[in-house]
This record gives C-alpha cells, sequence and structure tokens, in this order.
C-alpha cells in the first residue's frame, strides 16, 4: 500500500501550507543524502519526503489526492485497474470548487491515453514535475540561526557595534560584528543575511536572528521614544532656583530649577529624548529630587522646621488607593 503522504511528512490532514513546507525542510535535511552518507536508506527516504511535498505542496494536487488518496497515483500512472473513482460519470465538485468529469478523463472516444484522456487531466495539474523532484531540490538553503544579545542602554538609544559570539554546528565558535541601529529597543531582532548555517549542495545560507536585549541604566529609564531622569538638586537650589546642568545621549545641557522646587516635579526637554533611525525624537523629562544636607545640627533641624510649620500644607490629600 502507498506511503500516506500526510504520515510521511508527519503532519496532520488539517496542516496548512507553511505547516507542510516547515515539515519538508526539516525532513529533507534530515534525510538529504549530501548529510546522510553512511546511511543507504537516506536517499530513498529523502525521495519518499519529497514525493509527498511535491504532491502537498500544490494546492490542486492536494485536492485529488484528498479526495482519491492512492487513486491519485493511479491517474498519474495514466490508468491502472479496479473502478475508478468517478464510475458514477456526472461532475464532482472538489473542496476547492474544482469540478471532474467522466468525459474529461476518458476523452470523447472511451479510454484512450491520447487527447483529453489521463494523462493530458494529469499534466494539468502538473503531475509530471514528480520524476525531476530530487534534482530539483538537490540545493536546499541553510537553517537560520538564532541568538540573544544584550547590549548597554546608551548603545540601544546611539547605535553603535556589537560582537556577537556564533556557535556552529561544527563546534567551532565565530565572532561576528552587528551594527546596532540607534532606537532599537528591549525584545527587537536583527537579521544578518548570510550568517545562519551554511547551504546543502550549494544551496544558500541561512540568516542569523539576533534579539536583542538592553541593560538597564543606573539613572535613565526609557518609555518607548521617551527618556526619564532623576536629577538631584540640593535644598538651596529648590528654595532660591538654580541652573543645573543635566548630561543628556546628545550632550549636557542646562536647565532652570524654579524657585520653591519641589521634589518630584519634572522639566521636559523637547527633542532629547530618544531619536530613531526614523522618525521624529522624543523628549526627556527631568524629575527633580530634593536632597536634604547631611550633618544638621540640632538648631539647624529646629529653625527649618520652625519655618516648614509656618506654611502648613496638606501634602497628603490627594492620597488614595
Amino acid at each position: 500500500m502507498p506511503a500516506d503522504y500526510y504520515d510521511t511528512l508527519e503532519v496532520s490532514r488539517t496542516a496548512s501550507a507553511d505547516e507542510i513546507r516547515t515539515a519538508y525542510r526539516k525532513l529533507a535535511r534530515k534525510h538529504h543524502p549530501d548529510l546522510n552518507p553512511d546511511d543507504p536508506q537516506a536517499k530513498a527516504k529523502f525521495q519518499e519526503v519529497q514525493g509527498a511535498f511535491d504532491v502537498l505542496n500544490d494546492p490542486k494536487k492536494r485536492e485529488l489526492y484528498d479526495r482519491f488518496g492512492a487513486d491519485y497515483e493511479r491517474v498519474g500512472a495514466g490508468g491502472g485497474g479496479g473502478p475508478h473513482p468517478w464510475a458514477g460519470g456526472g461532475p464532482r465538485g472538489g473542496p476547492g470548487g474544482f469540478d471532474v468529469n467522466f468525459e474529461d478523463l476518458f476523452g470523447a472516444g472511451g479510454g484512450g491515453a491520447g487527447g483529453g484522456g489521463f494523462a493530458d487531466l494529469f499534466r494539468q495539474f502538473g503531475g509530471g514535475r514528480a520524476g525531476r523532484a530530487g534534482k530539483r531540490s538537490a540545493a536546499m538553503r541553510g537553517d537560520d540561526l538564532e541568538h540573544e544579545l544584550t547590549v548597554p542602554f546608551n548603545t540601544a538609544v546611539l547605535g553603535g557595534e556589537a560582537s556577537v559570539a556564533v556557535q556552529r554546528p561544527d563546534g567551532k565558535h565565530e565572532t561576528i560584528t552587528a551594527k546596532i541601529p540607534a532606537g532599537i529597543d528591549d525584545g527587537q531582532k536583527i537579521r544578518l543575511r548570510g550568517q545562519g548555517e551554511s547551504g546543502v549542495a550549494g544551496g544558500p545560507a541561512g540568516d542569523l536572528l539576533i534579539t536583542v536585549r538592553v541593560a538597564p541604566h543606573p539613572h535613565f529609564r526609557r518609555q518607548g521614544k521617551r527618556l526619564d531622569v532623576r536629577v538631584p538638586i540640593t535644598l538651596a537650589e529648590a528654595l532660591a532656583g538654580a541652573k543645573i546642568d543635566v548630561p543628556t545621549p546628545h550632550g549636557t545641557i542646562t536647565l532652570t530649577a524654579p524657585p520653591g522646587a519641589s521634589s518630584g516635579q519634572k522639566l521636559r526637554v523637547k527633542g532629547h529624548g530618544v531619536k530613531p533611525r526614523d522618525g521624529a525624537p522624543g523628549d526627556l523629562f527631568a524629575e527633580l529630587m530634593i536632597v536634604i544636607p547631611k550633618g544638621l545640627s540640632d538648631d539647624d533641624r529646629t529653625q527649618m522646621a520652625e519655618i516648614a510649620a509656618k506654611y502648613k500644607q496638606d501634602v497628603r490629600g490627594d492620597l488614595r488607593w
């Protein structure tokens, strides 16, 4: 009994086209004669996989196979004994709207192999390609490799380069330099074409897919294109107001802390956030954080408390669960 093509590719009968191609690629590499020189069964198994894929990858051929199974192969051979699945004579609709008519199979004259017969119908759906499948698929693209790379926060924001250590299937290690585009976010991927596994029998190499992880920064935080930084200021600067220097990815800038500034107050600086390769730059938000002087004497603390008591505030009035 002929092998079931779905079993051969190890997929279900409801498998999608992508699932069929993925299964074929996996099995074809597994059984490719060039990769299994010591296995005398590899060539035969590879040909079975290729033959199954040649049918299931073609929507029209798969439709006929799903309807008639092994009888589909007898049609491809140009005849065969036993009752034919179309013996009822009338048109029958297939899953994709394809109709088969008894007269289409045998031609006007009855059961000949010529004009309008078995061979013509099978050629219409590409059945003659199976014999050439092995030669056509000898060259195979290499598999993609996946790698995870952690880059510094600054590199993710400004762009740069990073080294990737890749272990090849033969055990050898190779260092590849990857360009990191400005503004790349945590979890995004970079594709390095041709840096994956080598192809088979002259096929092209696969790609290297790098998932980028961004290391945290001790002071800056990022939300998309927005940058947030906490900027410490002295009590004197908060009371009287001051000019303060703040480092940013694009150079140091000077901000003005207004007189009477409070901790948590944010100053917005347009265009000094993340500047991606494409699109407008984000903004920088500097959050002021008042630092109480260390080493205050009891008298100093008493005077400050007395001053604060003169200006009563309900600072937690809006606090809610």
